[in-house]
């Protein structure tokens, strides 16, 4: 990622932490709107869920610049995502979820580079978990 990639994706998701809760609330809806089969792995009362997801990116998106301070804790996150029953199939609608959300949260702030920005984020993040998933299995 450019450091221009990296400050859109920290300025853009400053404006998301106010409203943390609506953001998480905005995604899983979605996750589970376009993925419904992935329901079943989440806890019916998702609270603490929800709370993990925005922690989880917060750390993901302060340390874009330094990657060898997230990746050993989204590593982990991929072998942990195993157990529960994540599949591979389950990173693509996860991702469509959040760029909806964040669409959502950010309104005209969302532009076509703040999208391009967190599509090269979350690919990361994904690629880093997955191939930690993949040596778990």
């Amino acid at each position: 990622m450019t450091p221009e990639q990296i400050k859109r994706v920290q300025d853009s998701f400053a404006k998301v932490r106010p409203i943390a809760g609506t953001a998480a609330d905005l995604f899983y809806g979605r996750l589970f709107e376009i993925a419904p089969q992935v329901r079943a792995l989440f806890p019916e009362d998702m609270a603490e869920q929800k709370q993990k997801l925005m922690a989880m990116l917060g750390l993901a998106v302060a340390n874009l610049a330094h990657p060898g301070t997230v990746v050993p804790a989204l590593q982990d996150l991929g072998r942990k995502h195993v157990a529960y029953g994540t599949q591979a199939a389950h990173y693509e609608p996860v991702g469509a979820a959040l760029l909806w959300t964040l669409e959502q949260g950010l309104g005209p702030d969302f532009t076509p580079e703040v999208r391009e920005a967190w599509t090269e984020t979350y690919a990361l993040v994904a690629r880093v978990m997955q191939q930690a998933a993949a040596e778990a299995a």
